[in-house]
């Protein structure tokens, strides 16, 4: 059973990388973000809170987090390990990881804050289905309008300059002493991420030392996972 931790800055590529490595290795991936993503366009409870939370580009909260954590690695469908992103985003997340899962490794995908505003400030959202696009590498047919359904392509509420400058400030003052402790108990395996994804997948797979004979290859056009 393998338990992996993917960490980055925002764009970094951690949803995409982890279906990669999820989808070649029978991983269950978990992306907390997506979560809170389903929440909100089901228009729960807690997707009303994350959504004003999202808007204003700041994090959800400790307690919620690590409820949405819980429960669904308490579902225990993940037979051959998991691999999760988007968690943990500051010292006491990783302290209540720590205490309640073992894990295997952290991969840090590393990505200087220019290319992450670049990269960041490109995506869309289909405002019908939810695909995701990116003007700069995932360019949709018709400008503006989404190829599945043909509905509005979007900015995410979180993805405007001013929200994503908030995130990463956020990122640097809380993220980065996580790192800290996961590198003082050797768990942390860092990673260009500015090379293409199957480069980047090939990096992380030599990092973690796992089976050579497990081909790299891109994600298909109906993986769900898209850059984060």
């Amino acid at each position: 059973m393998r338990k992996y931790v993917v960490m980055g800055v925002p764009g970094s590529g951690k949803s995409t990388q982890g279906a990669m490595l999820a989808r070649e290795y029978d991983l269950v991936q978990i992306s907390v973000g997506d979560v809170f993503r389903w929440h909100v366009k089901n228009h729960t409870k807690i997707g009303a809170q994350v959504r004003r939370i999202m808007a204003a580009g700041e994090l959800v909260g400790d307690d919620l987090v690590e409820r949405i954590v819980r429960d669904r690695l308490d579902q225990h469908d993940w037979n051959y390990g998991f691999i999760i992103d988007g968690f943990p985003r500051n010292r006491r997340q990783a302290e209540f990881f720590l205490e309640s899962y073992d894990i295997d490794g952290v991969i840090y995908l590393d990505l200087p804050d220019s290319e992450v505003r670049r990269r960041v400030l490109a995506r869309r959202l289909c405002s019908v289905c939810g695909m995701d696009y990116n003007l700069i590498e995932d360019r949709p047919k018709r400008a503006g309008r989404c190829d599945v359904c043909g509905g509005e392509l979007v900015t995410r509420e979180d993805d405007t300059p001013d929200a994503l400058a908030a995130r990463l400030r956020d990122y640097h003052e809380k993220t980065n002493p996580v790192l800290e402790l996961f590198r003082r108990k050797e768990f942390v395996f860092g990673v260009d991420a500015q090379h293409d994804p199957e480069t980047v997948q090939r990096d992380i797979r030599e990092r973690l030392g796992l089976d050579g004979h497990h081909p790299v290859r891109p994600l298909e056009e109906d993986d769900s996972a898209r850059p984060d």
